[in-house]
């Protein structure tokens, strides 16, 4: 038992030295853009690749799923995914008094009992920061009801749109997990696209909200959706090419577009014998071509399908092909509540579809999110092992010079470990976070009392990293 311990920490000191960056990661700080690209705060490289998980737009006013898991575990799940970005789709709706959460199973997600729409809202910003996801928030719809084809209506004018905005704005501001504004999905007819009407010209009223979003804070991007003329809602940017978005702060304009498969709806390009070869012609003249001109980053900021037409599997390895040339994307959805496309969770809320992740999985990890090595050592041992499950224990050091104020350690079991209770934390299957008496380390101080008991079967092997607060601390097996 000893030898074997021994080889498996040579493994995972292996594995950490292996991922450890010796400077800033790629992904720090706020994004801009450049040309095409975009950029982290150190100017390196970065892409969007990202996944959508819906539900604060919806009355139940928080991310659907939690009456089945706790929200950390979902979002530790998204990164050990490879995922960087997470698309969060909102409501209008969810910032009135009355807009209550709902849909929480609040014994596995104690710490959101109470809350407003919007304090979930900040718990789910929370976390991702801690684990190195990013964030760009997106307004769905202007009431829970569901979505509209202009940025308005008569219960929720333009003057609300933008003031929620800059709300959001000026809340978020300094806290690089938020890192844009997706100003209002999928604009269809009447919309227009540079037609001049105010009532409808998209391209002005995004205008009006992208610059007082960036009065209020200069460093989101705003992402700005086509129009759906002839075209997916959303998708048709076509009139970027002669009437561009004009914002007043440069290097921060992203273009986004959604683009879906025939299982989504029947469009005449599906049926045309000339498919799938029709195919980069029509994403060229929609939406493609802003990159293929270097005019302006896009990002697709949806894309989906349940894959029961075959034709969707064509379509779908084609797009990735296609994205693979400098696009940002976030796929639709998490959610396997999604009523045409599913989602990566199958129906429990907890097992991958692994047959979409498989189309995706070569693509992910553009750059982001990816927090640097920190000044912290975790112990891992198993003092217990009969077979079907064992007792794991866990201690924290700091082994930096400044004291840690409230902690999430995350990790990710390699097989199928599945935790049943657990002590001296709150616990999820991917993460422990610190209770009110132990979430402050003195540097060179160690939280130990940390464990939990859990089933498995099969091989029994320590998870590979463990993450404090999104950094990636040294690893030790006792």
């Amino acid at each position: 038992m000893k030898r074997l311990l021994h080889v498996l920490l040579l493994l995972v000191l292996a594995s950490t030295a292996a991922v450890a960056p010796a400077t800033a990661a790629t992904g720090d700080g706020y994004w801009h853009t450049n040309g095409t690209r975009l950029l982290d705060a150190n100017n390196q490289p970065v892409r969007m690749t990202g996944i959508n998980w819906f539900g604060l737009e919806t009355d139940t006013y928080s991310p659907h799923g939690l009456w089945v898991r706790n929200y950390r575990d979902m979002l530790d799940q998204i990164k050990s995914l490879k995922y960087n970005v997470v698309r969060l789709p909102f409501a209008s709706q969810l910032f009135d008094s009355g807009s209550t959460p709902n849909g929480i199973d609040f014994s596995k997600n104690p710490d959101l009992a109470g809350l407003s729409g919007q304090q979930v809202m900040d718990k789910i910003v929370e976390h991702a920061g801690r684990i190195g996801l990013k964030i760009v928030l997106d307004r769905h719809r202007p009431s829970s009801a569901g979505q509209s084809a202009l940025w308005y209506t008569d219960a929720y004018p333009e003057s609300r749109w933008i003031n929620d905005w800059v709300a959001l704005a000026r809340r978020y501001a300094g806290n690089t997990t938020v890192i844009g504004a997706d100003l209002h999905n999928e604009p269809h007819d009447p919309a227009c696209w540079g037609c001049g009407d105010t009532a409808r010209d998209w391209r002005l009223a995004a205008e009006r909200a992208g610059n007082a979003i960036l009065a209020a804070n200069p460093d989101w991007l705003i992402i700005v959706e086509g129009i759906g003329d002839n075209y997916w809602w959303g998708g048709n940017l076509q009139g970027a090419a002669s009437a561009p978005v004009r914002l007043n702060v440069p290097n921060r304009l992203v273009y986004s577009a959604h683009d879906y498969a025939t299982s989504v709806f029947e469009q005449p390009w599906f049926n045309d014998p000339a498919f799938p070869g029709n195919l980069t012609a029509i994403w060229d003249r929609n939406w493609g071509y802003l990159v293929k001109n270097n005019i302006a980053p896009v990002w697709l900021g949806e894309f989906g399908t349940d894959l029961a037409d075959p034709r969707d599997r064509v379509w779908l390895k084609k797009l990735l092909e296609y994205l693979d040339n400098g696009f940002s994307f976030a796929f639709w959805s998490w959610n396997p509540n999604s009523g045409d496309t599913g989602g990566i969770l199958n129906d429990d809320w907890t097992t991958v579809n692994t047959t979409k992740q498989a189309y995706l999985d070569p693509y992910l990890g553009g750059g982001g999110g990816t927090p640097p090595a920190g000044p912290c050592k975790v112990t891992y041992g198993v003092p217990n092992d009969w077979g079907s499950g064992f007792t794991g224990q866990v201690s924290i050091t700091n082994t930096g010079t400044a004291a840690i104020n409230g902690w999430t350690l995350a990790f990710s079991f390699p097989g199928n470990q599945r935790i049943t209770n657990g002590w001296g934390a709150t616990w999820s299957q991917t993460s422990a976070t610190a209770l009110e008496y132990n979430r402050g380390i003195a540097p060179g101080a160690t939280v130990t009392g940390l464990g939990f008991n859990a089933t498995y079967s099969g091989a029994n092997r320590p998870p590979a990293e463990f993450r404090l607060n999104g950094q990636l601390c040294n690893a030790a097996l006792r």
